[in-house]
């Protein structure tokens, strides 16, 4: 079976990174929607590879392919089928010893070495891009809602952005910049790092922080259906990504109940938290302050350097020293895809009907 994810908005993806195509389609999206091609596009570019000192230098226009579900520049009301041709896989820089820290080794053990795995094959970072497609649509969607989403590169190795709660026009101002960090002088040295490491012939992790704004209190349930469960399922779903933490998250593991309680008070006739250590995100369901979450991504396992490694016919120890193209840090092209992944799940736990009522009040 295919990957699949959702509840209400449904998602296959499907394809490897050196195969002909990648590509999602995606279910759930009522007929009527507008969509404007062009913001699609930009969203698109903000992830593709070859355009950046921090970027693998692999070259890949990303534009998609729309098959199905879409006429006249609005959906349908059927599944939206959208395909993304490869077009500079380099497959002869790989081989057939597994890459340390890399799925090469689980994919071997699942498919029993038929898994087609040139350039990671199904695992690669190369299938973000189908998700950042159809985080494009929810993202409109979502805009006809007055729901915002925006993202930014909170930290690199061990250098971390100070600026610890945005204000929106703060979030408004990173958007379209190819190094999304709201601190100068941090961001100048987050990026220093990673050309190092790439000079070292290494890689380094960080940490992608993500915002929804204009998202209304009581969406999501308990327990199994939660806002954070609904979200975690598709933010594990991007490759590296090996934490997670809505609003203070694991530093609310140090506090005492005093600090770490967001007060309630009243604003417009309403209920409200009056500051947001909880990420927007009470038993499950929102609060009506921005949902906040971070993702830690794993340093890109794709290294020049000698690593130890076994291959799998002979069963013998092996030396790896990997030659193709690669991410030194894939943190700031995952930007736009942790973005993506957070509007289809705000999207998912809209109540059923909600975007096709909106559509019909327009």
């Amino acid at each position: 079976m295919s990957d699949t994810w959702g509840n209400r908005i449904k998602l296959s993806i499907f394809g490897e990174s050196h195969g002909p195509a990648i590509g999602i389609t995606i279910d759930g999206l009522p007929p009527g929607l507008a969509i404007n091609m062009s913001q699609v596009e930009q969203e698109m570019a903000r992830r593709a590879p070859g355009k950046s000192p921090f970027a693998t230098a692999r070259q890949e226009a990303d534009t998609v392919e729309i098959l199905s579900g879409m006429h006249e520049g609005k959906t349908t009301g059927t599944a939206i089928c959208g395909i993304i041709r490869n077009k500079d896989a380099r497959s002869k820089d790989y081989g057939t010893i597994p890459r340390p820290g890399h799925a090469d080794l689980t994919a071997a053990m699942r498919y029993q070495g038929h898994a087609d795995m040139r350039g990671g094959g199904h695992f690669s970072g190369r299938l973000t891009a189908p998700l950042v497609f159809a985080g494009a649509l929810a993202k409109q969607a979502l805009s006809s809602l007055g729901i915002s989403i925006y993202g930014r590169i909170k930290q690199i190795g061990t250098i971390s952005d100070p600026i610890t709660d945005p204000a929106p026009e703060l979030w408004t101002a990173l958007t379209g910049q190819e190094f999304p960090a709201l601190n100068a002088a941090s961001g100048k040295a987050m990026q220093e790092l990673i050309l190092n490491c790439r000079n070292q012939l290494d890689s380094v992790g960080g940490v992608v922080e993500t915002a929804a704004f204009g998202v209304p209190g009581g969406l999501g349930d308990p327990f199994f259906a939660s806002v954070e469960s609904v979200a975690a399922a598709i933010f594990f779903s991007i490759p590296a990504v090996k934490g997670i933490e809505f609003g203070d998250g694991f530093s609310l593991a140090a506090m005492q109940g005093s600090q770490a309680n967001d007060a309630i008070g009243i604003e417009d006739r309403q209920l409200t938290t009056k500051t947001n250590r909880c990420g927007g995100i009470l038993g499950g369901i929102t609060t009506g302050q921005p949902v906040i979450a971070r993702l830690a991504f794993k340093p890109t396992p794709s290294i020049a350097q000698p690593q130890e490694s076994a291959d799998p016919v002979s069963l013998e120890p092996a030396t790896l020293e990997i030659k193709g193209r690669h991410d030194p840090c894939i943190v700031p092209r995952a930007v736009p895809v942790a973005e993506a992944a957070l509007a289809l799940a705000i999207l998912d736990c809209l109540p059923e009907g909600t975007l096709f009522d909106h559509r019909k009040e327009k």
